[in-house]
């Protein structure tokens, strides 16, 4: 005869709430903690008169002492297997304030190199994407070469524009 398994019936176990109201517990406290940081001033707090002073004479006293000298703008004609005509270029020279004068008489052959480099460029080069910094690099070796290597700490580039 066969015989008849009888089930067991054993009542399903509850899932404990306890995680849940722990973490509504916890969560609540965070919430009020942070509120009271905030609101008393611990953290995210407005500087006060005395603090940004203090913090624009540090900064005031470690700002370096340069000055900045425009290079009259450039205009340069491409060569014809580009897609663009012209090369509108700008940019300054940053030079220590005790060589600024001496690099201002020296802008006309500043000038001349630069407007030198950038027509002897290929127009594949000035549309690469990385084009900029290589070229920036150049520039600035052959300005250093013709004003000084400690008269011009840098070239900023103000305008690059292919049209």
């Amino acid at each position: 005869m066969a015989e008849e398994e009888t089930p067991s019936e054993e009542p399903e176990k509850k899932k404990s709430k306890m995680p849940l109201i722990l973490g509504a517990v916890l969560g609540l406290a965070g919430a009020g903690g942070g509120f009271f940081a905030v609101s008393s001033g611990m953290i995210l707090a407005p500087e006060t008169e005395e603090q940004a002073e203090a913090e624009a004479a540090i900064d005031a006293s470690m700002m370096p002492d340069v000055a900045f000298v425009p290079v009259e703008p450039l205009v340069i004609s491409l060569r014809a297997p580009s897609q663009s005509q012209h090369l509108r270029f700008r940019a300054e020279l940053e030079v220590p304030t005790a060589f600024q004068a001496e690099v201002e008489k020296l802008l006309p052959r500043v000038v001349d190199v630069l407007n030198s480099y950038l027509r002897a460029l290929d127009p594949g080069d000035l549309e690469d994407a990385t084009a900029l910094t290589r070229l920036r690099a150049q520039m600035l070796r052959r300005v250093q070469t013709v004003a000084g290597q400690d008269r011009v700490n840098d070239l900023l580039v103000m305008e690059f524009v292919l049209n």
